[in-house]
């Protein structure tokens, strides 16, 4: 990566074009996984949990530290089964609110050691959900700590704290939860980051001293783009039956609805290629030129990203 600013770009060759394809991606992604990983969802119990009684969302940063850095409690079998999966559709109350820009803390991407791996809330003594060994590409779960200790780790999760409409309008973009140290293996060192500027409509990646940004699409004011907080890139997957192109998923969901695309994806934050890649266009992700496109296929999964207005 060299040190450049809003490279020269070409199109794409897509059809059709624009809005035709984001809705179509989402809609068709909510029903592959749903179709694909049918008997697991049976058998975790619940996606969606009841946020009857749920009490005042715990915040968290990269700065907070467990309570207590003791053996994590030990989860039995039924009880991980019975747990709701922390993937992209899930509402479970227990998860905290993840708000931090620094992502400077991320390091290194791990994945499951041995089976799902149990998530557990600001307590640190009770489980309130787990993380899938596999995701719904049935490859590993990418797993991105942003702050480790002696035995436990503060883990960004890709599943809501809550629905914008069941909170006023507002909801956390980011989530996180405690997983006990032990239960994850390393398997990648993060050293790029990626940074959304929604006011500058710029998208920019930093790799030590390099930098080069590009010139980005973003969301409405009526379905905007979240800021104030850091994701990760979660998943990277071609399906030709819904783009010409690489589709980058985040662990960010839209702060403001509960999904402004329709249909039961749970209002997913993606980069990906649009041939109207600049202003104030999108549901709410960040669409990207071809140049664009190209570098964040370079980039690992795990890599931190941050929004910003």
């Amino acid at each position: 990566m060299t040190t450049e600013s809003f490279p020269e770009d070409a199109p794409l060759a897509t059809s059709p074009a624009a809005e035709d394809r984001e809705k179509p991606r989402r809609r068709r992604l909510a029903f592959a996984i749903t179709a694909g990983l049918a008997a697991v969802l049976v058998a975790g119990g619940i996606i969606t949990a009841t946020l009857s009684g749920a009490s005042d969302v715990h915040a968290v940063t990269s700065a907070t530290a467990p309570k207590h850095d003791t053996t994590p409690p030990a989860v039995t079998r039924a009880d991980l089964d019975a747990l709701p999966a922390a993937i992209y559709n899930a509402v479970i109350p227990g998860l905290l609110t993840y708000k931090d820009t620094n992502a400077k803390t991320i390091t290194a991407a791990y994945q499951a050691k041995s089976g799902d791996v149990p998530v557990f809330g600001a307590d640190q003594h009770t489980p309130v959900a787990k993380l899938p060994a596999k995701n719904f590409l049935g490859e590993p779960t990418v797993i991105v700590p942003v702050r480790t200790s002696a035995k436990w780790a503060l883990v960004l999760t890709p599943a809501r704290q809550t629905k914008p409409s069941q909170s006023d309008g507002t909801a956390a973009a980011q989530t996180a939860g405690w997983v006990p140290l032990q239960s994850l293996t390393k398997t990648s060192t993060l050293d790029t980051a990626v940074t959304v500027s929604v006011s500058a409509q710029t998208v920019t990646i930093t790799r030590g001293d390099q930098k080069v940004s590009y010139k980005v699409g973003v969301g409405t004011k009526k379905t905007p783009t979240p800021t104030g907080t850091t994701g990760y890139l979660q998943a990277r997957y071609e399906d030709t039956n819904q783009a010409d192109y690489t589709i980058q998923l985040t662990s960010l969901h839209s702060a403001a609805a509960d999904d402004p695309m329709g249909g039961t994806d749970g209002g997913l934050i993606a980069a990906h290629y649009n041939p109207s890649n600049s202003g104030t266009v999108s549901h709410g992700c960040i669409r990207l030129t071809a140049a664009a496109l190209a570098a964040f296929n370079q980039l690992p999964l795990g890599t931190p990203i941050t929004f910003v207005d």
